[in-house]
């Protein structure tokens, strides 16, 4: 197996950021042909999504974080900014791992799929993803 992390930042509010581009370098990096393309994000408070950027989806997801787990003082958890603890939910609704096929040393991903980390704490602008390939 093929690994390595890179770093991503966030940045102060709530993102979704595209991570293809940097899994397609690691990929040509790896000389990876067929097999299986592993994204792991070791934070207890972002997660992973495939879906559509740029169109709107991103901050349509955004938003029904904010509606599912509001950025309010209902949390338990109180650490942090106000509304902190709804981050620490956010990976039972979007996992911290991706698992995406590679043909030809390409992620197999639809016309408008991204891999994407979605970061919604804005106490940590820095986030680490592992990137791991599995030969087939």
């Amino acid at each position: 197996m093929y690994s390595t992390e890179i770093e991503v930042r966030t940045g102060s509010k709530p993102t979704v950021h595209d991570l293809t581009k940097q899994a397609e370098s690691f990929l040509t990096e790896a000389g990876a042909n067929d097999g299986l393309l592993h994204v792991w994000v070791p934070h207890a408070t972002a997660g992973l999504a495939i879906l559509e950027t740029g169109s709107g989806s991103d901050d349509d997801l955004l938003a029904a974080l904010d509606d599912l787990l509001p950025p309010d003082g209902r949390w338990r958890h109180r650490h942090g900014s106000p509304g902190h603890g709804r981050d620490h939910l956010l990976p039972a609704l979007l996992p911290p791992y991706a698992s995406v096929p590679i043909l030809g040393g390409m992620p197999v991903l639809g016309t408008w799929q991204s891999i994407c980390l979605v970061d919604t704490n804005v106490d940590n602008p820095v986030r680490r993803v592992r990137l791991s390939f599995l030969p087939g």
